[in-house]
């Protein structure tokens, strides 16, 4: 339960981040992304406020050794980029200056019941789906493949 409402209250603060900050306009974003005409540097902002919020947050998670609502601290292992990372990437830029919103700020709009917005987020939901079933597809058939020619 504590996990739940830990998940819940970062969830409320980042949506209330982006609420403030003014990022779940796409006109923000968008005119952050139109650099020869009307340019807005809000978004230039907010990014790094969030990364001197992260940079603060790790600092203090590496000092403390133990984290406050987990047995143990969870750091990321790998670190390579490979062609899935560079693909997802690519892909989340695209939608992104073509529509002006990403996931987060997509489900804090959610909450207007903006007809673009549902659909952006429906899609974002059948993408999301279709990629975990092509995974689980992927992994079959090369657990397959391997039982084959090891038999």
């Amino acid at each position: 339960m504590r996990l739940i409402l830990t998940s819940f209250g970062c969830g409320l603060l980042f949506g209330a981040g982006l609420l403030i900050s003014g990022m779940t306009e796409p006109a923000k974003v968008l005119g952050f992304l139109d650099l020869f005409g009307a340019w807005d540097a809000t978004l230039a902002f907010v990014m790094a406020g969030a990364v001197v919020v992260t940079a603060a947050g790790y600092a203090l998670a590496r000092q403390r050794g133990l984290p406050l609502f987990a047995a143990t601290l969870q750091w990321p292992t790998r670190r390579d980029i490979d062609a899935p990372l560079v693909a997802g990437a690519v892909l989340f830029g695209i939608g992104w200056g073509l529509i002006g919103l990403c996931p987060g700020p997509a489900l804090v709009n959610l909450a207007g019941f903006s007809e673009p917005v549902v659909v952006f987020v429906i899609a974002m939901g059948a993408g999301t789906i279709g990629h975990d079933l092509w995974r689980a597809h992927s992994v079959s058939v090369s657990a397959q493949t391997s039982v084959r020619s090891d038999g």
